[in-house]
């Protein structure tokens, strides 16, 4: 690739991974406020899984780039923004967008790695990292002494949850497949098997009193077994709905069913809390505060890794030009942490 040219990961319909198209243009300029990052690490999340289906809440129409996040260097800024910032390496959220050599961001929305921190690194923890984060302390506001179950405790944002949770002081009961086990109960996790084992039953023998916090990715059935075993004053926090990715039909509809659980459960005189959370909640509102927000969570993030609190866990490195391969090995269930893709 010359230097002047930038590729991108086109994802143009509902497809197999193998569907994906790669664009080669021109190196884009940045406008006024912005700047063009040239990507380092970008990732494959739930999100591009939901995408490719036509299943994730708010994607944009079909064709378009995905990625929900990156890290790389500014390459070069527009007017208005600091000159400083060219030759830093930054990360940024961006719903999609990131698979692309070359990406046009607002520099409002780049939040800087500290050093010591590789690209690769970095990108596990942008969109895990940030939602862990505002999960456990924005929101369930867990405390040391307490209890919580993570499902998909060996998963991109739960594997965060479990190290962020421990650190915080807590007790984690943690949902996984057997092989995780190990892994888990070396981070001080009580694992429990969702395939074999009764979740609601095994969690109750574990935590008879119930449980403080919640975290629950699953959606349909899983949610409301969550709540039933949240102890007075407890918190859920959903966060998706991954046990509708393979449904046909309506891509809103587990998403409002879940949000009229959550509605109605919170108008319950019982003292329990149910929340869905939502990385983009507040943006329309106020972009400032979401932005100061969200660069403030990702530094404490990125801190605790620093700190040896969490650790970035890489499942695969590849090139972008290999997408459809990330992508496949992303949705195969058979690794652990993030598959990352390079420039």
């Amino acid at each position: 690739m010359n230097a002047g040219e930038m590729i991108e990961v086109v994802l143009p319909g509902k497809v197999e991974p193998e569907g994906l198209q790669l664009r080669q243009g021109a190196v884009p300029a940045p406008g006024p406020g912005q700047v063009v990052v040239r990507m380092e690490a970008t990732g494959v999340s739930f999100a591009e899984q939901q995408m490719r289906r036509g299943r994730y809440y708010d994607q944009p129409p079909f064709p378009f780039v995905p990625g929900y996040d990156l890290v790389g260097t500014v390459l070069t800024a527009g007017d208005g923004v600091a000159p400083s910032l060219v030759g830093t390496r930054v990360a940024a959220l961006l719903k999609v967008g990131g698979w692309a050599s070359h990406v046009v961001v607002d520099a409002a929305d780049v939040v800087p790695v500290p050093d010591g921190i590789g690209a690769a690194q970095a990108e596990t923890l942008v969109i895990n990292g940030i939602t862990a984060w505002q999960m456990l302390h924005r929101q369930a506001r867990v405390r040391a002494g307490q209890t919580v179950l993570v499902h998909g405790a060996n998963g991109g944002v739960g594997s965060v949850l479990v190290q962020l949770a421990r650190a915080a002081g807590a007790d984690v009961i943690g949902t996984a497949s057997a092989r995780h086990h190990a892994a888990l109960r070396e981070r001080g996790v009580t694992p429990v098997d969702y395939r074999t084992e009764d979740i609601p039953a095994r969690v109750r023998e574990l935590a008879p009193g119930g449980v403080d916090a919640v975290f629950d990715h699953v959606g349909g059935r899983s949610v409301v077994d969550s709540w039933g075993l949240l102890a007075p004053g407890g918190t859920l926090v959903s966060y998706g709905t991954a046990s509708t990715r393979d449904d046909e039909g309506s891509k809103q509809w587990p998403v409002l069913k879940l949000l009229g659980r959550v509605w109605l459960w919170n108008a319950l005189p019982n003292r329990r809390h149910a929340y869905f959370y939502n990385v983009w909640a507040g943006r329309a509102l106020s972009k400032d505060r979401f932005r100061a927000r969200l660069r403030a969570d990702l530094t404490e993030v990125f801190e605790a890794l620093r700190r040896g609190d969490i650790t970035a866990q890489i499942a695969a490195e590849l090139p972008l030009t290999q997408a459809a391969e990330a992508l496949r090995l992303a949705e195969s269930g058979t690794v652990a942490g993030k598959v990352v893709l390079h420039a």
